[in-house]
């Protein structure tokens, strides 16, 4: 009985690791590609916010003006901004998926996984988002 409550404390406690990881690197992705439009706090009132064209968009309400739903895929679309492109011509949002897919095409990695890594700045942005929400 204490070999499962051991094992399952340290399964709860992985998991909580991973979480914690992932919103670490959510917020810094956050601070560098983000902030300087949607402020560090995430309510639209970065340095740049205003010089843009449009109202930047306070962040941590995106649950509350989805009527109590974080609006996860949404999120993952708008950030990458490729497929956004391709189907409504335009975006006020820089297309993250291209730079992010730039950066790994640095690396030495296939086709395949340079893609994931690009999803997987993009997700830990969107799980830290998720956990901001108000």
């Amino acid at each position: 009985m204490a070999m499962k409550i051991l094992a399952l404390a340290a399964a709860v406690c992985t998991v909580a690791t991973g979480a914690v990881a992932q919103n670490t690197a959510g917020e810094e992705e956050f601070m560098v590609a983000c902030a300087g439009c949607h402020g560090e706090s995430a309510k639209g009132d970065g340095p740049l916010a205003g010089l843009l064209k449009i109202d930047t968009p306070d962040l941590t309400r995106m649950t509350e003006r989805n009527g109590g739903e974080f609006p996860f895929e949404y999120a993952v679309w708008m950030i990458d901004g490729r497929e956004m492109i391709r189907m409504h011509g335009s975006t006020d949002m820089p297309v993250w998926g291209d730079r992010f897919m730039a950066t790994a095409a640095g690396s030495e990695k296939s086709p395949i996984v340079q893609e994931l890594m690009a999803h997987g700045r993009i997700l830990s942005l969107v799980y830290y988002l998720e956990s901001i929400q108000e």
